[in-house]
This record gives C-alpha cells, structure tokens and sequence, in this order.
C-alpha cells in the first residue's frame, strides 16, 4: 500500500502492516483515590508508512499519548508496541543552541559511534533530503522557525527512525510558512516512508496532511471517532474538499466537547 492510497478500517488491518499498537491504556497523574485521569482505555493502531493525525480539544491526552509511546513516561494500564524506533518532535524544533545545524544532525551518529566519515555522508544526505545543502555550517539563530524544524526532522531522522511522533511541530509558525512545511513533510515522507503521527489542534492541517484522523474526547482522552481522508495527494488547505472534510471533523469535535461539557 503506498503513501496517501485509502486505507481499510483499523479493524482491517493485519498485523504485519502494524507498527504502532496502542491497547487499552489509561494514564492517571496522582495519588489513588485523588488522581486526575488524563487517559482512560484509549485504543488505535498506525500501519507502516501511514501518516495518522490526532486532533482533539485542549487537555485530552495527545501529548500524553505521545510522550507514552516514546517511554518520556509509564502508562497506569494497558499497552503499547512500537516495532522498531520511534522519535518525538515538538512545536519548538529543540536544537542545541551551541551546535551547528550539521552538529545537530550529526549528534545521534555520533552517540552511536558511526564512523566520521559515514557521519559526514548521512548528514550531507540529510540536509539534502530536508533541502537545507548549504546550511549545515548556520547555528540555530542564524536559521528560520521553518529551517529549525527541518534539522530537527533530519535530526529525527538521523536516529534511523521508523516513526516520527510530530506533537503540533508547526503551531509556533506563520500561515504561509506552515503551508510551505505542509509541502516539504509531505515530500520527506513520501521519499523516507516512514510512519508519521502527528498531532494538531488544527482541522484544516489534519485533512491536509494525514491519511486517517484519529478524534479524541475531552479528558479523559479515549477514541471518539476515526475518519479516513481520501482525498487525492497533493492537497490543498485551502480547497473546497479539504474545507468541507474539515467542517466534518469540526462538528465531531463540537459534539464531543458539547458531551463532555453536559456530562
């Protein structure tokens, strides 16, 4: 199955074409008896390859989830597989203000004792990828919100990912900057095909970008709904299929939160 083609129901799929399992997991913060559940018996899956967004209301549990899946933190229940490496990503790109956009990169080869010479081939492979050849010498103040976040993808991506956890990587950034980083992701995942799950609190993103869109209640985060998006690659934000997909997740979004506030 390739990159943007529909998918079948999560139920559907075998579980060769799994790489992320989530099963169960409920997530407390605090004592017994007074704690705050911030996730409670939430259930999804992501195949290989697949771009999946996960939108919902402030405070239910996206980030949680995301910190969960890389090991930052200990689900109270339940369980989750990643078959094979898993990176996180966060609204600020998090590069080490000392280091050069290339020592950025560069850093995870190093921990993992990867020979110079092999390091220098991969970061120059990289900065290409993330269309950045030139600028592996500029420090992080000297590059662009938008530059950031790509050496932070190559970054990512230097630690032979097989899944990006992107948690709102583009929120902090102009309308048409975002819109250029639309493009560029889009691209590296089709030439990388890795596993992207990307969290937004924007709709309109979440239809732009992802394969499927996975909807989370308000706190205590579980799956509300699950919402393929077969609309034809490349996309349009600002098109009239990616509005009107996007008006149905808003409603789904709208029910759920009017549930929660009634509840």
């Amino acid at each position: 199955m390739t990159p943007g083609a529909a998918h079948p129901p999560a139920a559907q799929v075998e579980l060769r074409d799994t790489v992320l399992s989530v099963r169960g997991v409920r997530k407390a913060y605090g004592p017994s008896g007074n704690h705050v559940l911030a996730l409670e018996g939430i259930s999804l899956a992501a195949r290989r390859g697949e771009f999946l967004c996960l939108v919902g209301a402030s405070g239910c549990g996206k980030s949680t989830l995301l910190n969960l899946i890389t090991e930052l933190d200990r689900p109270t229940g339940g369980e989750i597989m990643v078959d094979g490496r898993a990176s996180l990503l966060f609204q600020e790109a998090a590069l080490f203000p000392w280091l050069t956009a290339a020592g950025n990169i560069e850093l995870p080869l190093r921990i993992a004792r990867t020979p110079r010479d092999e390091r220098r081939r991969e970061v120059e492979r990289l900065l290409a990828l993330v269309h950045l050849t030139g600028f592996g010498d500029r420090m992080p103040h000297e590059l662009s919100g938008g530059m950031r976040q790509r050496v932070a993808v190559a970054r990512a991506l230097a630690q032979h990912a097989d899944i990006l956890l992107m948690d709102e990587p583009f929120g902090s950034l102009d309308a048409m900057t975002r819109d250029l980083l639309h493009d560029e992701l889009e691209r590296i995942w089709r030439e990388t095909g890795v596993t992207i799950v990307f969290v937004t609190h924007d709709v309109r993103e979440a239809v732009r970008l992802g394969d499927r869109i996975v909807v989370l209640t308000s706190r205590p985060g579980r799956v509300a709904d699950e919402l393929p998006v077969n609309l034809p690659r490349p996309r349009n934000i600002a098109s009239a299929e990616v509005g009107e997909l996007a008006a149905a997740v808003t409603d789904r979004l709208r029910a759920e939160v009017r549930r929660h506030a009634d509840g």
